[in-house]
């Protein structure tokens, strides 16, 4: 050891120094190293070793992993897109189908109103035709009547001549010739008919 020093100090005290300062730096870390029980050049090793390993696990399965999320998440925020657009085209038919019930409604209305002033217009129709009926039966009663009364007063006037000839001739006891007959008859008639 001596020797060891000797020519250290023989070359010259700069190298002796660095000597000195390179060996305790060595172990100096050694030391803190020794200490925590790690190998340098092995946790070098094992360094490269988690390195290469979280290559492969980035490339072989987190990045597949993720393309496929990505993927899973795009599909479902297509479907979520697509379920909007169905719900606003329901919406959309709903819509439609109530205006469609609503113009239906109106519509239904609209002919039943229809079909109420067009019923009372008829029976307005039909009440004026029934009155015009039943004048013209008045009517033709009345004629009928009037011509009948005419009748029964041409008939009656006639028999109340035939019994005023008849009591005349009772009372005369003669028998009148034809010609004063009808004289007398007219006579008679005249003045039973004013």
């Amino acid at each position: 050891m001596s020797e060891h020093n000797t020519e250290n100090i023989n070359v010259e005290g700069v190298h002796t120094v660095a000597t000195v300062d390179n060996h305790g730096a060595s172990a100096g870390e050694e030391s803190v190293a020794a200490s925590l029980g790690l190998n340098g050049q092995l946790f070098a090793f094992q360094l490269l070793n988690f390195a290469i390993v979280a290559v492969i696990i980035w490339f072989l399965i987190l990045k597949p992993l993720t393309k496929t999320l990505e993927e899973r998440k795009k599909l479902i925020d297509e479907s979520l897109d697509k379920a909007k657009e169905v719900d606003s085209n329901l919406q959309m038919a709903e819509l439609k189908f109530q205006e469609r019930i609503d113009d239906a409604k109106s519509e239904a209305s609209k002919v039943v109103a229809k079909a109420q002033e067009e019923g009372l217009v008829l029976t307005e129709k039909m009440k004026e035709k029934a009155q015009k009926e039943i004048e013209l039966v008045v009517d033709q009663a009345k004629r009928n009547i009037k011509i009948e009364k005419e009748e029964m007063m041409v008939g009656l006037k006639e028999e109340t001549a035939n019994l005023v000839v008849a009591a005349v001739e009772k009372i005369l006891e003669e028998k009148l010739d034809d010609k004063k007959d009808a004289d007398l008859i007219k006579g008679t008639i005249s003045k039973l008919g004013n």
